[in-house]
This record gives structure tokens, C-alpha cells and sequence, in this order.
């Protein structure tokens, strides 16, 4: 696959799988890819970031290694070599040719309590707490529009991280990790990941974080203290005074038109929030599910409102409807939905989209793209009315990510 890059704007489409990432390079036509990869080897990426901002072309990386080892690939002394640590952050600024983890990485607090001293959560050795553990990075995002060198990371066990250097250092968002619910906390089957990251488009003091069989969070003055939002999600009634620890959230993205219009892909269906994330409705009409059938993972919206998911059978199965790859849309906020792909493959293809499996860019017209748990990559330029297939078998799918290299 080649492509001469002319000169609108470069266009890359980041893969992240259980067994290294994938670069896949094109202009903003995006009908040729060039592929560069497998980068980081033997690595399980997570997440994965193309940051541009303030001039420059960095790519940020959550990486784990299960075994703490890897094979030494010049032959020589011993078949494994040690990693430089399990979950890490690591960074390139040559479009992947070259990769390096960050010398101060995210890391918890050591043992102990926290107090609120002088404006700020900190830790305190007055009582035992939980030590959290960081067993890898579900999400890198940019900051706020106006912090062009801030970059946040969502961590298992649920931490908040935080870099002011474009990713080169990383403190805790204590604030989060403080929160009187913390002793709650506990994971689903899949974890208990803080796997979404929602940025304020205009107010630097706000954000949301959603973290797997806990909940969701929403702060209004930059992460000292957070509310609790899941008011309607699952069994938690719209109406209820206090909001419930042990929502599944699977994914919430935010409406860029909206900044309080929320949507989320809940282990029990699809719900909208028009305030915040105060409260939540469900939004499943035209999805075809009842009970546990609403389940799934992916969410994504574009940048006019356009909504896709892929929903799935239920949490017991974890695959595709009738092993068919099906992508359904709203145009309306949510309030109808659309199957719009039709079938990807044309014999039966039992595989799963993960949360982070589905994407859209900012290019107009916007590109949609997905990624399976089988290692299949599709992509549509038409709304999800057509797909193509970017050609290849690649590892598990685990992130799909659009970069802009402007």
C-alpha cells in the first residue's frame, strides 16, 4: 500500500493492538494507505495519541508487557531482556521510527491517606490506604484547547494522570483518587479502567472521566474535586438523591456542538445526557435490543453530532449480532437510530469492536474507521453508507485513533 502525500494536510490512522501499533499514512483523499509498523513489538498498546500541537509531531503510547520481559532480538546472551517496566508511557517524535519511555511516567502515590492542603489534595501517612496498582493505560488525550503542552492519561486501576510537557513528566490527579467513594471502587470482568477522558471545549476548569464498574466523574475546577454523575444509568433512577458507585460505563464521548450533551455506551444500553451528565435517558430507538441484548462498546460522534456504534449480543458473548459486523447511526441526537453499514464480510465473522475500536476524524467530509477484535480494519468516507477494507490481518484491535498532521 503507497500513497504520494501531496500538500492538503497528512492524514495518519493509528492502530493500537495486543501485539505492538500500526501506522497507516495517507493525504486527505485517504483511497491509498501506506502502512509503517509493527512499532513497539511485543507490546500490548492500549491507546495511542498523534499530538501536533505547539508545533510538534509527537506520538504518545500506553504500553504494557505482560511477562516485564521481552526476546532480546539480537541473538546474543539471554532470550528475554527486561522491559522498563510494565505499564509506561513512550513517546516518539520521528513518526515512530524511534521510541522512548518517558523518564517520570505516571505513577500513584505512595501508600497512605490524603488531605486537602493549601488548595490541593495530597498524600498523607496519618492512615493506610489501598495501594493502587497501574496494570496499563486505556486513554491519552490532548488537554484543554488552551494548554496546548497538557496531555492526560486514564489508567487501571482508575487513576487520573496529568503532563504539562506534552507527555515528558506525568503527576497524579490526586483529586480523583481521593474521592470519598475510592474505598467502592472495585473491577467488572473487564477491569476497572478510567477509559475515557472528556476535555471542556471552552472552560479549562471542566471535565469528565468515565472508568469501568465505577462510574462517571465531572469536575468544575481542573480536577481538585469531582462529582459523581450516573443518575439514570443502569438500575440508578433519574430522580435519585445520591448517585450510585458500580455503573459499567463502556464508553462516553461528548457532543462537540453541545459541550453538555453527553452519550454513553452503559453495560445495560445507550443514554444521553442534555446537562452534563446530571442525568441520563435512554436513546435505543431503532436498535433493535431488549434486555441484555443492548449491550456493547464502541461509541463515537463526529464533529456535526453524527453518532455510530456497533452493538453487540450481550455481556455473556461478547460478539457481533449474528456474526455480522453492523455499524448503526443517529442524525438526530440520538433519538432514532439506523443501521447503515449493511455487512462488512460476506460469510459470518463472530468478532467484537472494542470501546475504542471506532473513530471518526476532523476532515471534511469525515472519515469513519473501525477495527476488530479479529484484526480486520474498515473505514468509510460516506457517512458509514460504504465501507473498505484497508488491506491486512493484524492482532487483536484494541484502539483506533485519527491523527491530522497539520
Amino acid at each position: 500500500m503507497t500513497t504520494t502525500v501531496g500538500t492538503a494536510p497528512a492524514f495518519t490512522l493509528l492502530v493500537g493492538t495486543v501485539k505492538g501499533a500500526f501506522l497507516f499514512h495517507t493525504d486527505h483523499a485517504r483511497t491509498e494507505w501506506e502502512m509503517s509498523g509493527p512499532h513497539l513489538g511485543g507490546w500490548e498498546v492500549y491507546s495511542i495519541l498523534g499530538d501536533s500541537r505547539g508545533g510538534r509531531r509527537r506520538l504518545l503510547a500506553g504500553t504494557n508487557h505482560r511477562s516485564g520481559r521481552r526476546h532480546d532480538p539480537s541473538g546474543v546472551g539471554d532470550e528475554s531482556v527486561p522491559l522498563p517496566g510494565g505499564a509506561t508511557i513512550q513517546v516518539s517524535d520521528d513518526l515512530g521510527a524511534t521510541w522512548q519511555p518517558v523518564d517520570e511516567g505516571p505513577a500513584f502515590a505512595p501508600m497512605g491517606s490524603y488531605r486537602w492542603d493549601q488548595g490541593r489534595w495530597t498524600p498523607s501517612d496519618d492512615s493506610a490506604r489501598r495501594e493502587w496498582r497501574l496494570n496499563r493505560f486505556w486513554q491519552i488525550v490532548p488537554g484543554h484547547v488552551p494548554e496546548p503542552d497538557t496531555v492526560f492519561a486514564g489508567s487501571e486501576e482508575a487513576g487520573l494522570f496529568v503532563s504539562r510537557d506534552g507527555g515528558d513528566t506525568w503527576t497524579e490527579v490526586s483529586g480523583l483518587t481521593a474521592h470519598p467513594t475510592r474505598p467502592e471502587w472495585g473491577p467488572g470482568a473487564g477491569g476497572m479502567g478510567l477509559h475515557t477522558i472528556l476535555c471542556h471545549p471552552t472552560d479549562p476548569s471542566r471535565m469528565w472521566v468515565a472508568a469501568s464498574a465505577v462510574g462517571v466523574f465531572h469536575t468544575d475546577d481542573g480536577g481538585a474535586s469531582w462529582d459523581l454523575r450516573t443518575a439514570g444509568l443502569g438500575r440508578q433512577p433519574v430522580e435519585a438523591k445520591s448517585h450510585r458507585i458500580g455503573v459499567c460505563p463502556h464508553k462516553l464521548v461528548l457532543d462537540p456542538a453541545d459541550p453538555d450533551r453527553l452519550y454513553i455506551q452503559d453495560h445495560g444500553g445507550v443514554y444521553r445526557s442534555t446537562d452534563g451528565g446530571e442525568s441520563w435517558h435512554r436513546i435505543e430507538n431503532g436498535l433493535g435490543t431488549d434486555g441484555d441484548g443492548r449491550f456493547g462498546f464502541p461509541l463515537t460522534v463526529s464533529a456535526d453530532g453524527d453518532l455510530y456504534l456497533v452493538p453487540l449480543t450481550d455481556s455473556d458473548h461478547r460478539v457481533v449480532r449474528d456474526g455480522r459486523v453492523v455499524v448503526f447511526r443517529s442524525t438526530d441526537r440520538g433519538d432514532s437510530w439506523h443501521p447503515v453499514s449493511g455487512d462488512f464480510l460476506p460469510t459470518a465473522d463472530y468478532t467484537n469492536v472494542l470501546r475504542d475500536g471506532l473513530a471518526v476524524d476532523s476532515l471534511d467530509p469525515y472519515g469513519v474507521y473501525l477495527g476488530t477484535s479479529a484484526g480486520e480494519i474498515f473505514y468509510s468516507l460516506d457517512r458509514g453508507e460504504s465501507w473498505a477494507q484497508i488491506p491486512g490481518r493484524f492482532p487483536r484491535i484494541t484502539c483506533v485513533k485519527t491523527w491530522v498532521r497539520r
